[in-house]
């Protein structure tokens, strides 16, 4: 059973089970409830949070063989004996889940969420790239995870350039702000809160980024493996914005521009024996975010920028191209957001009309299409465009 809830970051950071999520992330939830349609194994159940566009679902799973179902969250069976597959666990989600009548045996104890909670800070990625830094002197990149104010402030003036400071915990492109030509006191304000109410801050320079991409990972009883490549855009606040669809193999060819693939196939390896030992209790999807940089000395890699201990869009979009597209097709993966309610659905219309998806044996070879249903109320919609 697959439950989409986008705020888990934010509800993981905030850990109270009675959390209230912005009203921004809860209309996400909504609109892209069915996603996981596309990247849970056949006969799964996924689980929408609004109502269901059923003519949407039917019409997906025969034109591209799915035949996992879509279930209201107030209908669910309670003595279906299934695993529980969210985007991500929180004491929100857990909470949310008993309230709708689920056993605590399906659930993950109090403890493993404080053990989630301490993986997904953001200090394991510092201690992480010092790591990779320090066994392959040829990767890029400063990142310190600080305690006191006091020394962040001597940390901030003794470095030139822009900087970023980043909360320990928070949600994907949330939490960070930038500091340019010296530290305001209001930002002084903010870091005075973020240390005492987390434990500390990340600080990192900024640097020229050519290219965002990560590696995709799974872990298994301490087993790890790679998953995929994932080639993405994100905004200046950091935020997600969509992926390049393409194979594992022409990513690699794209990346090989800037550096060698001796040293990405490194790295993977690197991280293949790292990650199961910095998690050893945590079993699912995570990624490691990486960055292709611009310097003096030409293009390095900062090999470490964020580790998402949670599913997330670079994976979606990964296992959408291997199943969903033809193969001799490339495109785009976009995750937008529309203002004005009606914005979407023009948008979705006149994509359609435009350029209508041509699908061939459960694949599609070209076309515009929305992997979530569109209608007059919807603000967020997943889509792709494939050529």
């Amino acid at each position: 059973m697959h439950v989409f809830n986008p705020e888990n970051d934010l509800a993981l950071a905030n850990f109270s089970p009675n959390y209230t999520p912005p009203a921004s992330i809860i209309k996400l939830g909504l609109d892209l409830s069915i996603l996981p349609f596309w990247f849970a194994p056949n006969n799964s159940i996924i689980i929408s949070q609004t109502d269901i566009d059923n003519i949407f679902v039917e019409k997906l799973g025969i034109e591209f063989g799915i035949k996992s179902s879509v279930i209201g969250i107030k209908n669910i069976p309670l003595d279906l004996d299934c695993d529980i597959n969210p985007w991500g666990w929180s004491p929100y989600l857990v909470n949310k889940l008993i309230s709708l009548g689920f056993s605590l045996n399906k659930l993950p104890s109090s403890e493993y969420l404080e053990v989630l909670r301490d993986y997904s800070n953001r200090k394991n990625a510092v201690r992480m790239l010092s790591e990779l830094k320090n066994q392959y002197p040829q990767f890029y990149g400063e990142s310190s995870f600080i305690t006191d104010l006091d020394e962040l402030l001597v940390h901030l003036l003794s470095a030139e350039g822009d900087k970023a400071l980043k909360m320990p915990l928070s949600g994907s492109g949330r939490g960070l702000i930038w500091i340019l030509n010296g530290i305001t006191d209001k930002q002084t304000d903010w870091a005075r809160r973020v240390i005492k109410t987390q434990g500390g801050i990340v600080a990192e320079p900024k640097l020229d980024k050519v290219q965002d991409f990560a590696m995709e990972f799974s872990i298994r009883n301490r087993i790890s493996k790679f998953e995929g490549y994932s080639l993405f855009e994100s905004a200046a606040s950091g935020a997600y914005m969509g992926n390049v669809l393409m194979s594992d193999n022409d990513i690699e060819v794209e990346l090989s521009k800037y550096i060698s693939l001796e040293m990405l196939h490194g790295l993977r390896f690197t991280l293949l024996e790292k990650l199961p030992n910095y998690f050893p209790m945590y079993n699912g999807f995570l990624g490691v975010d990486m960055m292709v940089c611009n310097t003096d000395d030409g293009y390095k890699i900062q090999p470490c920028i964020e580790i998402n201990m949670r599913m997330n869009m670079g994976l979606v979009s990964h296992i959408f191209y291997n199943r969903y597209v033809h193969s001799n097709s490339k495109g785009v993966f976009k995750v937008e957001y529309f203002k004005r309610l009606g914005d979407a659905f023009q948008f979705h219309q006149d994509m359609l009309t435009a350029n209508p998806p041509i699908v061939e044996d459960g694949r599609i070879k070209s076309g515009y299409m929305s992997l979530t249903p569109v209608n007059k109320d919807t603000k967020y919609v997943v889509w792709v465009e494939i050529a």
